[in-house]
């Protein structure tokens, strides 16, 4: 009986990192990337792209080290926190002028 409980754990906790690493691992780069793009000094338009292109590989990177990483709760806590650090500057700063 300690095996199935076991069991169920583990996949609770693949459940969790795969959510982490999927839904918090966007909101980390789409709020980097809006906070890159609010910050950069060239015009808006550019800003917006380059932080677009830079959202795609930190994406991956943020993924792949969310399995990489062997303590779950490190890997929540970095990247929830990374997430909600950046689009909670990002609504800080506002409409870019």
């Amino acid at each position: 009986m300690a095996g199935a409980h076991r069991a169920g754990q583990r996949r609770w906790s693949m459940a969790w990192r795969c959510l982490t690493a999927l839904v918090g691992g966007y909101a980390a780069a789409a709020g980097l990337a809006t906070l890159a793009a609010r910050l950069l000094p060239i015009a808006r338009v550019e800003a917006t792209a380059w932080a677009m292109i830079v959202a795609f590989p930190l994406y991956a990177a943020i993924g792949l080290w969310a399995f990489h990483e062997p303590r779950l709760a490190r890997v929540a806590g970095a990247i929830w926190s990374l997430a909600i650090a950046a689009i909670g500057a990002a609504l800080l700063l506002g409409v870019r002028p």
